[in-house]
């Protein structure tokens, strides 16, 4: 689904990432973790060219994200992205953010736009608040929203760029609990996170980057059951945020 070859990229004369390659299958869920600074953010937006790379390819569904001929509002609509911060429109309602997408990118007619609107407020627990603005919702509902917005486009995979750092505690789990049964459901998923319990419950597979470099690319099992095995960096990321 997703084929990420040697890719390398520099901010000016700064080497952000160095000849990473993975790739993630149809159904799979993937969660890149690695120090801040680590490249795991530059690498999940190459995915969907918002940031160019220098050097490799990446393939998504067929289409490769450095061909000129490659048209980006095709390949981003297949490849839903959720941020950290939820990047909705402030001026529109809750369902006029799910509905502009479709009308414009995928050509929807507006009822069909906004009957797809319905279902995934439905779905993911906001139907009752259609009608409001984002400033009018909390985070982790504006953040639900971003994610019901992705889902509209009718995606092939989805990309989560940390999407709970920027909530409060309180808020962090209706999030997760809504990307877990997106991933229940065969969504294929990468996702950027901090958060390893949530890679323990769903997670398929485990990447794990320090200084623009794939270190580990192993099952979630191998990762988080057999520590030792892992390389001096990883184990030291470990021993941090798994003793608490």
């Amino acid at each position: 689904m997703i084929d990420i070859n040697n890719v390398s990229k520099w901010y000016g004369n700064f080497q952000v990432l160095t000849d990473c390659s993975t790739q993630i299958h149809k159904g799979e869920v993937v969660v890149v973790c690695g120090p801040s600074g680590s490249g795991k953010s530059t690498l999940i937006k190459c995915v969907n060219a918002l940031e160019p790379i220098q050097r490799g390819d990446i393939v998504v569904d067929g289409m490769s994200v450095t061909d000129p001929k490659v048209n980006l509002n095709t390949l981003r609509s297949r490849v839903g992205m959720v941020f950290q911060h939820f990047e909705l429109f402030p001026h529109l309602t809750i369902t006029e953010n799910l509905t502009l997408p479709q009308t414009k990118i995928l050509k929807r007619e507006d009822g069909e736009a906004r009957s797809k609107a319905a279902s995934l407020l439905e779905r993911v627990g906001l139907a009752a608040h259609a009608h409001k603005f984002p400033a009018q919702l909390s985070g982790g509902q504006q953040q639900r929203v971003a994610i019901a917005r992705a889902l509209a486009m009718d995606p092939i995979a989805m990309l989560f760029d940390e999407p709970t750092s920027a909530l409060d505690p309180e808020m962090v789990n209706e999030v997760l609990d809504v990307m877990v049964q997106l991933a229940r459901e065969g969504m294929t998923m990468m996702c950027v996170t901090h958060e390893m319990g949530f890679a323990r419950k769903v997670a398929h597979r485990v990447i794990f980057m320090d200084q623009g470099t794939i270190v580990e690319d192993c099952a979630k099992e191998e990762f988080f059951g057999n520590p030792q095995a892992r390389s001096d960096r990883a184990q030291q990321f470990l021993s941090k945020i798994l003793q608490h």
